[in-house]
């Protein structure tokens, strides 16, 4: 895992959080990160309703889904990384067709975060305004972890070896974006939960990323129905403080 490719992915991710953290520095560090270029980066995590605040949400998703999701996938790159080398083997087709489908996922989730704040339900830097929204995608969350979809999902993400092995004859820039996929319907609830703990929160962030690697290894089966359990109180608790 010191090949070139590998320098490179583990730079690329670096990268990410570098930038997310000249986003989300307190404005009391301001001043320390604007000769890194803080004040510009800043600007991306606040939502303004024009083409051009769609795009900057865009780049903040993009970089969130770069700095989360890449490192959930290390042990598949590895797996793959150690199959036997041949003609259809590319480290780099696998890795642009896994992040694909999760810029796939920025578009989308920016889009929602456009619509959202329109709509007075989030606020200018993409936290829930409503207790009634946070509740929803809280229980959203909790529920889809029992959902037969996700436990598919999760099954295939922990036995990479068998994936690659079914799929090798699809090449590798097919067998990213089908990895991407499943990546994808393992993890895109735990993700909308950025609404409720903060789209640009650093500390949801990283959670959030320890928890979908931890998922996603075949120790984190013994993860996947507490944390559901802990959604959906945390959902119902919300609603009845809210109510009380």
């Amino acid at each position: 895992m010191r090949a070139p490719h590998w320098l490179a992915l583990y730079g690329a991710v670096l990268l990410c959080w570098a930038l997310l953290v000249l986003m989300a520095v307190p404005d009391d560090l301001r001043g320390t990160a604007r000769a890194f270029g803080g004040d510009v980066w800043a600007a991306f995590c606040t939502t303004t309703p024009d083409a051009m605040g769609y795009v900057r949400l865009w780049t903040m998703w993009a970089l969130m889904s770069g700095a989360m999701m890449a490192p959930t996938a290390l042990p598949a790159f590895a797996t793959y990384d150690d199959l036997p080398d041949g003609p259809g083997k590319r480290f780099g087709a696998l890795a642009v067709g896994y992040l694909l489908v999760w810029l796939g996922f920025a578009t989308l989730t920016a889009g929602v975060q456009m619509g959202l704040f329109r709509v007075g339900l989030l606020s200018a830097f993409g936290d829930s305004r409503s207790d009634w929204l946070s509740a929803a995608l809280l229980l959203l969350a909790g529920l889809y972890q029992f959902s037969s979809l996700k436990a598919a999902c999760l099954a295939k993400c922990r036995l990479p070896l068998t994936f690659f092995l079914q799929h090798w004859d699809d090449g590798a820039l097919r067998m990213g974006l089908r990895l991407g996929a499943i990546c994808l319907g393992c993890c895109w609830a735990l993700m909308l939960l950025g609404f409720v703990g903060g789209v640009m929160s650093l500390g949801f962030m990283g959670l959030a990323t320890v928890v979908m690697m931890l998922e996603k290894l075949q120790a984190g089966r013994w993860l996947t129905a507490p944390l559901g359990v802990l959604l959906i109180g945390s959902a119902f608790a919300l609603v009845l403080g809210f109510l009380g």
